[in-house]
């Protein structure tokens, strides 16, 4: 990959990132949650406060160890790391054995990578994993909530990747605008699941069918 470029929305300008400071709880559990798509980055550092900014980062890749969980990997090891390192807000007997079989079969260890490239599970989207491990919406529908753009993310997970990064500038984020554009985006998505909902067949594929037929990482209906 070599030099890319990476922006982080915040309320604050950050050019020295820590290591290890981040919220563990976070999609990827701790690190330095960036994007290479310098709009989303904007809308992400618009969350109603009084000010934000973009941070911008050049990143050497060469020598890192990343996980792209948009190559040759299904949803379900992204739902996977999002059971290992989010918290669910809901009764542990209606989403547990979900969550615990998602764990045991598409589980990835991070330790080791640099970073992570992946999707961001934000309030809209992070519902929709929720009905899905709570066997509320199929996996298709699921698939369909994930929008072209993706909101995708690039996670700096070690003191490696982090000693990689330079800090280039920052830029003020016009609040106003971007918050808009955040909502906008937030609605689209929730749009897309609903529209999903109405695709669906009467032989859906559920979490529960998952769990029942020992569906295996390969199985072609969750690619």
């Amino acid at each position: 990959m070599g030099e890319i470029f990476l922006y982080h929305g915040s309320a604050g300008i950050i050019k020295a990132p820590v290591y290890e400071k981040g919220n563990s709880f976070n999609d990827y559990g701790c690190g330095f949650y960036c994007t290479g798509d310098k709009e989303l980055a904007n809308e992400w550092a618009c969350t109603g406060g009084t000010a934000a900014f973009v941070n911008i980062y050049e990143l050497n890749t060469d020598g890192l160890r990343i996980l792209d969980l948009a190559s040759g990997y299904t949803l379900l090891y992204h739902i996977a790391l999002l059971a290992e390192y989010r918290r669910f807000r809901i009764p542990a007997s209606g989403i547990q054995s979900a969550v615990t079989w998602i764990k045991e079969h598409f589980r990835i260890e991070l330790t080791g990578y640099d970073a992570v490239a992946g999707f961001r599970a934000d309030d809209s989207y992070f519902s929709f994993v929720r009905a899905f491990l709570s066997n509320k919406a199929s996996f298709k529908q699921l698939k369909y909530s994930i929008l072209p753009d993706s909101c995708k993310q690039f996670v700096l997970k070690s003191k490696k990747a982090l000693e990689s990064l330079r800090f280039v500038s920052y830029e003020p984020v016009p609040m106003a605008e971007y918050y808009a554009k955040r909502k906008s985006r937030d609605e689209a998505a929730r749009i897309a699941f609903q529209a999903g909902s109405e695709k669906q067949e009467c032989n859906g594929l559920y979490i529960q069918d998952l769990i029942r037929e020992e569906v295996r990482p390969d199985d072609p209906r969750i690619q």
